[in-house]
């Protein structure tokens, strides 16, 4: 093999590399930084573009002659190969795609050699640089068959200073990258597995003695009115004289001065924060060259255990991002990124975690201008080693895990396995130097307010080190790791130099505990919570008042912001893991995004937004309140209030307001409340964003409120029905009913009608049925065995017993039924009262007693299989997006319309999709629906048991019926894909319940 082993040495780390330090590009003098991108700089060659590419199937395949070789294919840069056509896309979450061999990867370990041309023509007085922005998973460089160094840590920036090896005119550029190597053992993060050059490739023109790096710092005065603001500076050889200036947001100059060691007092502060990002401009000029450094001045600490934000208690409304696309995998443009940014901005997302590596070197610049916290985090992860074996003494976990001790013991070695590389020493260096390279990168980075020292890569002395170093190297910032939860068994953890306590997907009882306790004195971040896989996220209001609650809770991060979804090779379809043939993987596991993998937003976004939107209103004593949920913005200078008055869903009267309310604070409206009159009245408060912003324009849409004044019962408008004379004939197995127009056929062993026809033609095309089935949502796919092991997803009704009376009224059919399922108990008793009414209406009566040793049923309801033609559909309830018990407040109680297809929410994996909660009734061409109370509904042209048993949208098949699924309660969506349980109070768990409704015909 041509190539040396260093990518099997965790001692070698990076070769020839310069230290890390400050992203920058430097400009000519003359140049005005703040107004060119970085392309314009005169020191600037991008090498982006076609390069020449061979692709080897192992590095051991790589010829003796692959500097001089010719390459067969041509590959951009930057782009992963993978969705280029070489290799194959794989998913895993936890388990490493390698054997655990540490620090070993196999032999078959796919290699990418890449060549370009550079024309250029090197001056004698530069040095010139050579960057790579982010390589997966390492790279060698050659340049004019010369070895010029190696580097990992692929989402970090490699740079070399390829001076001496540049010749004039034409320079043959080699780089030979690595699908593996032991720097994967610390990247396994949970995203599809790519490789190649994937980020920015370019050569900087520099000074001979050059400012390699500096690093902004300031202190802030008690009033946060004034600050001392330093700039220390390292040059390449020897310290030099610096030029600064410092320019106000604005764009005036405050001050200037020349010094080897910058030290300035600031007065009248324009602060930052992610509300209102005022930036000043840091310029730096010395020989030729000038670079310009944006500088937010802000104060981020932790006092008597709550996070403070220039003195004020902040929220995180956050999520966790991937740099991801299902075109161009990892190789994200800045177009791409403001895509999310303003999709971000749209929804009310305010901060933004980097899972689980640094992103493009760019990013943080851009949200620093646009207004977002950012947790940094370092391109650690080792999840996979929590996957090893794990031996048992005595008896097999197999046979043993009834036994509490046994369960113990083996939760332990999972533990201890988990800390494998927080504790091994020979991956210190390793987890220090990714460490190093994403602190030192993105120091200067105003929004960057926490370090992260990684992901889910248990904890020890290694991550000991690393803490105390970032807490020695930059105690402006605060510091987390969720890891550090993780105790093992043989050591014990220190925490000093962590600032958070942190969890993943903890319940909001969770937070009750933790706060309950008076050791617990740091405040708590959810870096991981509502996780958002398919039609979730039902559980973030109750996360958003948990927060409220608590003065010590700052937040946390949504998982994650969109799904991974590549295309399928030579196909305009998308896959997820296994789609694309790879073993080991984890299905779709990675479709657990807030936007589809194309950044279309899910229902789960739109509920997000307006639970965090920016006031909230409350009633109270009859009058209407308003509270401020910004942290730093009277909400006059923010937002417009449009409010409508409505009476059964008529509007009634409507308005405009601007609201003097300071942050964090009440306003009382000037609001006219009408008094209360029979009907249903409503008052919908719409929030309008006031002026433009650089990602907003004016007037979106912020969020609303819709509060009840008065809570009554809306009906449809109808026409009286005919009476007619009603005729029973009786059979041995059914009763046939004809009344008028209308003809029933019940049938007397289901205790259900068949058949309902009017002049001949069916209403109903299937029996009209009990169902308690809904085809498992992805929150679903733990309480699914449960379901499915007590037979819900194969039930049918049977009756026990039947009768039929007739009097003035009509035919009255009393039925006690049961739901069961082949082998299994009984599943629901149900005692039913079927009442016909000379009009034509159905009455349906009925009480349910469910076994409550059975675990709790996904719905209870009816459900009709309508003529596909009768497909238009009005209804007064939560709409017009899908909504559940738990996740309404993106829906608005109205009146609307839908149809079967376009009530359809797609999921890339089907499943329980396009209910309405609390609505007040349904109405269809010749088919009214009412009850008792609120129901929820669905509308669909597919079944539940098509949307169970596909695995791709793509691939349903439409019913030849519209299906119509009435439901007296829907059980919650909540999140527990990958959280905590749904909670009890959105489980359709009642022991016995009650049901009343009427079809009208």
């Amino acid at each position: 093999m041509p190539l040396p082993n260093y990518y099997q040495d965790p001692n070698l780390l990076r070769l020839n590399t310069t230290p890390h330090h400050a992203y920058f590009i430097p400009f000519k003098s003359g140049q005005t930084p703040c107004q060119l991108k970085r392309e314009n700089s005169d020191y600037f060659t991008l090498l982006n573009g076609n390069w020449n590419f061979n692709f080897y199937e192992s590095v051991h395949r790589l010829p003796d002659d692959f500097l001089t070789e010719p390459l067969q294919h041509q590959i951009p840069v930057p782009s992963n190969w993978q969705t280029q056509g070489f290799d194959g896309h794989q998913y895993t979450n936890i388990n490493y795609p390698i054997p655990f061999d540490p620090p070993y990867v196999p032999h078959e370990n796919p290699c990418g050699v890449y060549q370009r041309e550079i024309e250029l023509e090197p001056k004698s007085n530069k040095r010139y640089l050579l960057n790579f922005e982010g390589v997966d998973s390492c790279l060698f460089v050659y340049l004019n068959e010369q070895f010029v160094g190696y580097g990992q840590i692929s989402h970090s920036t490699n740079e070399f200073d390829i001076t001496d090896f540049l010749k004039n005119g034409k320079n043959s550029l080699v780089v030979v990258v690595l699908k593996w190597c032991d720097g994967s053992y610390l990247e396994d993060q949970d995203k599809f597995r790519m490789s190649g050059i994937f980020r920015d490739v370019y050569i900087l023109e520099r000074e001979q003695n050059y400012l390699q790096d500096f690093f902004i710092q300031y202190q802030l005065n008690e009033e946060l009115s004034k600050a001392t603001l330093t700039v220390e500076t390292i040059f390449s050889d020897k310290p030099e004289e610096v030029r600064f200036q410092l320019f106000d947001p604005e764009g005036y100059l405050v001050f200037e001065q020349t010094s080897g060691h910058f030290c300035k007092e600031i007065c009248n502060l324009h602060l930052w924060n992610a509300e209102d990002p005022k930036l000043y401009s840091l310029r730096l000029s010395y020989q030729s060259e000038v670079i310009e450094q944006k500088i937010g001045f802000r104060k981020i600490e932790v006092k008597d255990g709550v996070l403070l934000f220039n003195h004020k208690p902040i929220k995180f409304k956050g999520v966790n991002r991937h740099d991801s696309d299902p075109k161009t995998g990892y190789a994200i443009s800045q177009t791409q990124a403001l895509t999310d940014l303003r999709l971000m901005k749209e929804h009310n997302i305010n901060a933004i975690r980097t899972a689980h590596y640094p992103n493009a070197p760019w990013f943080t610049e851009l949200c620093d201008q646009l207004g977002f916290y950012v947790i940094a985090e370092s391109d650690i992860e080792s999840h996979g080693s929590s996957a090893v074996y794990i031996e048992s003494p005595e008896n097999s976990i197999f046979l043993n895990v009834q036994n509490p001790n046994k369960q113990e013991e083996i939760r332990q070695q999972a533990v201890d396995n988990f800390c494998y590389f927080a504790r091994d020493p020979i991956f210190t260096q390793a987890i220090l130097d990714r460490t190093y390279a994403n602190i030192e990168r993105d120091k200067n980075r105003t929004s960057v307010v926490i370090w992260s020292l990684g992901n889910e890569s248990g904890f020890g002395e290694n991550f000991e080190q690393a803490a105390c170093w970032v807490k020695q190297r930059d105690p402006s910032r605060l510091t987390h790791y969720e890891g550090s939860i993780y105790q093992h068994s043989a050591y014990q953890n220190d925490l000093s130099n962590l600032d958070l306590y942190s969890e993943m997907y903890p319940s909001t009882e969770r937070l009750d505990e933790y706060f309950a306790d008076a050791h617990n004195t740091k405040p708590f971040i959810l870096c991981e919570y509502t996780h958002a896989m398919g039609n979730s996220c039902g559980d973030a209001e109750d996360y958003f008042q948990s927060f409220q609650q608590y003065a010590g809770s700052c937040g946390g991060f949504v998982w994650e912001w969109s799904d991974h979804a590549p295309y399928l090779p030579n196909s305009e379809k998308f896959g997820y893991g296994g789609d694309f043939g790879e073993t080991p993987h984890d299905g779709n596991f990675c479709m657990d995004g807030l936007v589809s993998q194309d950044r279309i937003p899910h229902s789960n976004l739109l509920e997000l937004k307006n639970v965090n939107r920016p006031a909230r209103a409350t009633l109270k004593e009859g009058k209407i309140w308003l509270k401020n949920y910004l942290d730093f913005t009277n909400l006059a200078d923010y937002l417009t209030v449009h409010y409508t008055f409505s009476e059964n869903g008529e509007t009634t009267q409507q308005g405009q307001l601007l609201v003097n309310c300071e942050p964090n604070q009440t306003a009382c409206l000037a609001l006219e409340l009408p008094e209360p009159n029979g009907k249903l009245q409503l008052l919908t408060l719409d929030y309008y964003l006031n002026e433009s912003s650089e990602l907003l324009a004016k007037n979106h849409h912020l969020g609303f409120d819709q509060i009840i004044l008065e809570e009554n019962r809306v009906e449809p408008t109808r026409k009286e029905p005919e009476q007619a004379v009603i005729f029973v004939e009786n059979f041995a197995n059914q009763w046939q009913i004809q009344n008028g127009n209308y003809r029933y056929t019940f049938d007397k062993l289901k205790g259900i009608f068949s058949y309902i026809e009017k002049n001949g033609v069916a209403i109903i095309e299937q029996p009209l049925d009990f169902n308690i089935w809904r085809a498992p949502t992805d929150n679903d796919r733990l309480i699914r065995e449960l379901w499915q092991n007590a037979g819900y997803h194969q039930c049918y009704t049977r009756a026990y017993h039947t009768e039929l009376s007739q009097d003035e009224t009509g035919v009255t059919i009393v039925a006690k039924c049961g739901i069961v399922a082949t082998s299994k108990s009984r599943i629901l008793n149900l005692d039913v009262i079927y009442h016909i009414l000379p009009t034509g209406e159905l009455e349906i009566k009925m009480k349910a007693e469910r076994p409550t040793h059975l675990p709790f049923l996904p719905r209870f309801g009816l459900r009709l299989f309508l003529n596909k033609s009768n497909n238009q559909l009005d209804y007064f309830g939560y709409g017009e997006h899908e909504s559940y018990i738990d996740k309404h407040h993106l829906a608005k109680l109205g009146l609307y319309k839908t149809t079967a297809q376009a009530n359809h929410t797609d999921y890339l994996k089907p499943q329980e999709n396009g209910s309405h909660f609390n609505t007040h009734y349904v109405q269809l061409q010749g088919l009214t629906v009412t009850a008792d109370k609120p129901f929820s509904f669905n509308f669909s042209a597919y079944t539940q048991e098509e949307l169970t048993v596909k695995t791709h949208s793509y691939d349903l098949q439409q019913s030849p019926y519209s299906v119509l699924c009435v439901d007296y309660k829907m059980s919650g969506i909540g999140s527990n894909s990958c959280g905590p349980n749904l909670k009890d109070k959105y489980r359709l768990n009642e022991g016995n319940f009650e049901w009343q409704l009427k079809l009208r015909f």
